[in-house]
């Protein structure tokens, strides 16, 4: 009797072993060396003796990139620009931005940890599609503007939006423009997570104009988190969706709340953004459900999330990207059966 326990241990074992396998595919074979280039320690590098020999080659090195920092982000003007020299040594002996590059500097010395993170995730996004170009990623000192932004060939990351602990000390001055609640979210652990959903959301799989309704939203956004799951799948959930342990705890315990709320207000098919936007917008909380403003914001996203999961175990032979091509919402919800209780 023993023997037979132990023999049934080993085989559920292997059964759960080939099972994880199937999920997770061999990206072993596919090479990538990704890195990303410091244009934050570049731009540190120049002063006000060399800016006119040293600037020219950086716009030459970063191409759009390069543009696009000057023009939109820091707001130095174009380089044709007679004004342009001057406001950049301006910059460069700010001493808030001095104290701000010394701060990244300690923080950031390399991004290797990074790079290794994003690197795997790339891996999985060639498995999955080959023929997707991958992006240049560039490090910057945005000024609190901007986390990754995109452009021509490039997805950029400001470090400044990532400090975590070292950046406490200049995110109160920002409280008016940034909430506590968008700004606990500029860790480090952060970077990789919102690399790839920016990469997703605005070069793989955009959002479609015609995407009005609640439920459509609900669908889209559930699908770009699990293609996140897919390309991420050692990433937490609470960084794929940017939820605190206590608010993915709140949302699994009142799942079917939730569901129940939306049903009843007849909301999955209001294609009013003023009346849906706060259940899938950055906030605190989301208005009108759970007591004392205790919910999980964007739950319209989360319950998008857990309906496309059960779609996809429902219908085990449809591949990723048979889910990602599939634009009928409708379609998804009544094939997951979802009824949570």
């Amino acid at each position: 009797m023993r023997r037979a326990q132990i023999y049934l241990f080993f085989l559920i074992c292997l059964m759960i072993l080939s099972c994880n396998n199937k999920k997770t595919p061999d990206i072993s074979k596919i090479n990538l060396n990704t890195k990303i280039e410091r244009f934050d320690k570049d731009f540190g590098s120049l002063n006000a003796n060399n800016i006119s020999e040293k600037a020219p080659d950086l716009r030459k090195k970063y191409t759009w990139f390069y543009d696009d920092y000057m023009e939109k982000i820091i707001v130095a003007g174009v380089a044709s620009d007679t004004a342009y020299y001057s406001n950049l040594r301006f910059i460069l002996q700010n001493p808030d931005y001095l104290e701000l590059k010394n701060t990244v500097d300690k923080t950031f010395p390399d991004l290797k940890k990074q790079e290794l993170e994003i690197n795997q995730a790339f891996k999985y996004i060639k498995y999955y599609y080959p023929k997707q170009k991958l992006p240049r990623l560039i490090s910057f000192l945005s000024g609190f503007a901007v986390q990754t932004p995109i452009g021509n060939d490039y997805i950029g990351i400001g470090l400044d939006m990532f400090l975590g602990k070292n950046g406490e000390r200049f995110y109160p001055a920002l409280r008016e423009s940034i909430p506590a609640y968008i700004a606990r979210r500029f860790n480090p652990e952060n970077i990789s997570p919102r690399v790839i959903e920016t990469l997703i959301r605005e070069d793989i799989f955009p959002e479609k104009d015609s995407d009005r309704t609640l439920l459509s939203k609900m669908i889209y956004n559930g699908k770009v988190l699990y293609l996140m799951d897919a390309v991420m799948p050692e990433t937490s959930d609470t960084l794929k969706i940017g939820y605190t342990q206590k608010q993915l705890d709140w949302c699994e315990e009142y799942e079917s709340g939730i569901w129940a709320y939306f049903i009843e207000n007849n909301l999955l098919y209001e294609s009013d953004y003023l009346k849906i936007q706060k259940y899938i917008a950055e906030a605190p909380f989301t208005p009108g459900i759970g007591e004392k403003s205790d919910s999980a914001p964007k739950l319209g996203i989360w319950t998008g999330w857990q309906i496309v999961k059960k779609y996809m175990d429902k219908n085990p032979e449809l591949s990723l990207q048979q889910l990602m091509q599939e634009g009928d919402a409708q379609k998804i919800l009544n094939e997951s059966k979802y009824k949570p209780r």
